[in-house]
């Protein structure tokens, strides 16, 4: 009971981050969380209490802060909500969101990309974890989408599909892991990270793979969509 409720807060969370407006904020978003930051320019916010304990992460230089901090907000408020309920169970309930960063290009150019992972334990039987992606093009000033990452008229998937399959197939021993109909759609590759090298995408628990697989990865050679890159 506990977990579905939590995924629908999570939900709405992710909802009203995409729909805002993207526009770059100044580095206030630590202090509006409460949190500090520490000498390895990361921002931490950490809550103790008797009903749960609450950890949140990430790059203080993260260019486009607001829809970053809106969803770590509400993913707050909702956890506590759920933690401080009076039919709450197994306490203490537990939420680790931490931040990593990534970037490729010039520093004054390139994009930056933050990948938050999501574990939570709200008393069911096994914690859960989530992926949240955020993605800023330097030079455009400006968000980037899974929409707005390839030029329009491209194929991506075409290539992106096999490519992660190969990876799964490689790192993991698993023989065609994603059936063509998921492979090929757009909504399960919302959440990915640009560096150099590659295109990393990352796949929630139970998203695109059975609960039991856990949170994964998969790494996409640059090299193999940058032809079909709007950057």
């Amino acid at each position: 009971m506990h977990s579905v409720r939590w995924a629908g807060l999570l939900a709405a969370a992710v909802i009203a981050c995409a729909t805002g407006t993207g526009t770059a904020a100044a580095h206030t978003g630590c202090v509006d969380l409460q949190g500090a930051v520490g000498p390895d320019g990361m921002c931490r916010v950490h809550v103790q209490k008797p009903s749960y304990t609450l950890d949140l992460s990430f790059p203080n230089d993260y260019p486009d802060q607001q829809p970053l901090v809106a969803y770590l907000t509400q993913a707050r408020d909702g956890f506590v909500n759920v933690s401080e309920d009076p039919d709450a169970y197994n306490l203490p309930y537990e939420l680790d969101a931490e931040g990593a960063g990534y970037r490729s290009g010039p520093p004054i150019g390139g994009t930056r990309s933050v990948v938050f992972t999501v574990w939570q334990n709200v008393g069911g039987a096994h914690p859960q974890t989530y992926y949240q992606a955020f993605n800023w093009d330097v030079a455009k000033n400006a968000p980037i989408t899974f929409n707005t990452l390839f030029k329009p008229g491209s194929r991506p998937l075409d290539v992106i599909y096999p490519e992660v399959n190969r990876y799964l197939e490689r790192q993991q021993g698993l023989t065609d892991p994603v059936a063509p109909g998921e492979g090929r759609d757009p909504t399960n590759y919302q959440n990915f990270a640009l560096t150099d090298d590659s295109l990393i995408f990352f796949f929630s628990q139970g998203e695109m793979f059975p609960e039991s697989a856990g949170p994964v990865q998969a790494t996409v050679p640059r090299a193999a969509v940058a032809p079909m890159l709007a950057l």
